[in-house]
């Protein structure tokens, strides 16, 4: 049984083996093949922030695979009566044989996983991580071109607050992605994350110019200005809306490009774009079923059978 805080838990090798599992695992993912495989197990969906994608899919996942599901929310439970994360987590060790946490404090997850003997899954903490979205999105990206190896991937917007390209970013460089960072300047990826990122010898460029990039793009990675990161709503009205894709913006792009978003889109994504053929916001979020599917049966010590029989 393993923890998935942050993608250094992984190897690439484990990576590209979870990838091969969540391949096998799609036709249980859309209901085509009963494939029972954690029947007996309970999963606690611990959501102290929102979500839509996240949750459900965890929860179709666990479902889909025979087991059953304990969703938690802040409001409503003893949280609003001031429970500590500590004594909540301590609750669901017994209670649960598994459970995936997203928490507004970066480093909650990691707290967790130290406090109680289940394995943990890290759903998003904070400004932080968000690994399990990662595996999505690289399993969309292989998808799409075949390999993780030597892509030319665009990663827009929010760049200093986004926990999706924190994690996104560190796992293509080591695939030897080149990474373009494209982003107002007051939402640069961090400092130390770009040095980190560099001195893995990947090619990395900043820029804030969207338009100039997009025809050598392999990947476009859009996300939303998150207006609940800002401590100033001036200084986000300032920066929202800045970019803005619509079909039109395909033109002369190299064939095969996609163009990806994990949702939800707040206008980065003019509705003309959806029926393009770069379009793959929706089949992403459809992916994190069976990638979370494979993460947790690895997580939980069950091995997926190399066929899947329809």
């Amino acid at each position: 049984m393993s923890d998935v805080v942050t993608m250094d838990d992984l190897s690439n090798e484990e990576i590209l083996s979870i990838l091969d599992d969540s391949e096998r695992l799609v036709p249980v993912a859309k209901g085509e093949v009963h494939l029972p495989l954690l029947e007996g197990k309970v999963l606690a969906n611990m959501f102290y922030e929102n979500s839509t994608r996240t949750r459900m899919s965890f929860e179709t996942a666990m479902k889909r695979l025979g087991g059953s599901v304990l969703n938690f929310s802040s409001t409503g439970t003893s949280v609003a009566k001031g429970e500590t994360l500590f004594d909540t987590m301590q609750m669901v060790d017994g209670y649960a044989d598994i459970a995936v946490i997203r928490h507004p404090r970066q480093g909650a997850a990691q707290y967790s996983a130290d406090a109680i003997g289940i394995p943990i899954l890290n759903a998003g903490d904070g400004a932080g991580n968000h690994p399990t979205q990662t595996m999505l999105d690289l399993f969309t990206i292989r998808e799409a071109h075949g390999t993780l190896e030597g892509l030319n991937v665009v990663l827009v917007g929010d760049l200093r607050y986004g926990r999706t390209v924190h994690s996104l970013s560190h796992a293509l460089t080591r695939f030897g992605a080149k990474l373009t960072l494209v982003s107002p300047e007051t939402l640069r990826m961090p400092d130390e994350i770009v040095t980190d990122l560099r001195s893995s010898g990947s090619e990395i460029s900043e820029t804030t110019e969207l338009s100039d990039v997009i025809p050598e793009a392999d990947v476009i990675y859009m996300t939303r200005i998150q207006k609940e990161r800002f401590p100033d709503e001036d200084e986000y009205t300032k920066v929202a809306g800045i970019y803005m894709l619509n079909a039109t913006d395909m033109d002369g792009s190299k064939d095969g490009m996609i163009v990806m978003h994990p949702l939800p889109r707040v206008g980065e994504l003019h509705p003309s774009l959806d029926s393009t053929k770069n379009a793959r916001y929706f089949q992403q979020a459809f992916n994190g079923v069976p990638t979370r599917m494979a993460l947790l049966c690895r997580s939980l010590g069950v091995k997926i059978p190399k066929k899947v029989k329809k």
